[in-house]
């Protein structure tokens, strides 16, 4: 039982065995724990949007939400099938989504290739379904972008850190870049969690491999 549940939450689901989820959005509060910021949108005119999965999200929004130039962060599921998951669902790797976090930005104090460094030198963008000992689909590295440029910006830093990871012998880059598929909100408790509980568990590590200056040009 053991192996076959190992196995199946290595496996994305099909549109046919995906849990179907409900109409009903999750309820979130209305302001970031840490800094006060609105959690929902719609956010200021010159903010920017970006969304990143590097495993747990426990310790991935905390990284973002200590960068300056970063408006607000929130915790969610997204790139899956099932229309607001749950987190017991989600766990059950029946659902295809990744534990991502939205970050919101001001491209005026923070670029984008600065989340993209953030992004690859914060977690192991080799492992595949699971980062340390996290093991399953929604621990997946992605990026999910918002636009064209996000986009390009995004396969160019891809390929500079592959380079710069074969040069220290990992392997092959799993990451998914994909366009920006629908944000769930994941439940009030997972908001900021490391902030509301700082002894909470963080299972991010990174390769130690710097990206190369101009990653994300």
């Amino acid at each position: 039982m053991r192996l076959f549940d190992i196995r199946r939450k290595h496996a994305m689901p099909t549109a046919e065995t995906a849990l179907p989820g409900r109409e009903e959005t999750m309820l979130v509060p209305p302001h970031h724990f840490v800094n006060g910021n609105p959690l929902q949108g719609p956010f200021p005119s010159q903010m920017c949007q970006a969304m990143f999965g590097m495993g747990c999200f426990w310790g991935v929004e905390r990284k973002f939400w200590q960068l300056p130039g970063v408006f607000t962060t929130a915790a969610g599921y997204a790139a899956g099938l099932t229309p607001n998951p749950t987190y017991q669902e989600v766990c059950s790797g029946e659902t295809g989504h990744n534990e991502v976090v939205l970050v919101v930005y001001d491209p005026a104090v923070v670029g984008y290739d600065e989340l993209l460094t953030l992004f690859w030198e914060g977690h192991d963008p080799t492992q595949g379904m699971r980062q340390g000992n996290d093991l399953g689909t929604q621990y997946r590295s992605g990026i999910y972008t918002f636009d064209e440029d996000q986009q390009a910006l995004a396969e160019a830093s891809r390929a500079s850190y592959q380079r710069a990871l074969d040069r220290a012998g990992y392997g092959a880059i799993t990451t998914e870049i994909l366009p920006a598929p629908p944000f769930y909100y994941a439940e009030d408790y997972h908001q900021q969690y490391l902030a509301k509980n700082p002894g909470g568990y963080c299972g991010l590590g990174g390769t130690g491999v710097t990206c190369p200056e101009g990653t994300g040009a």
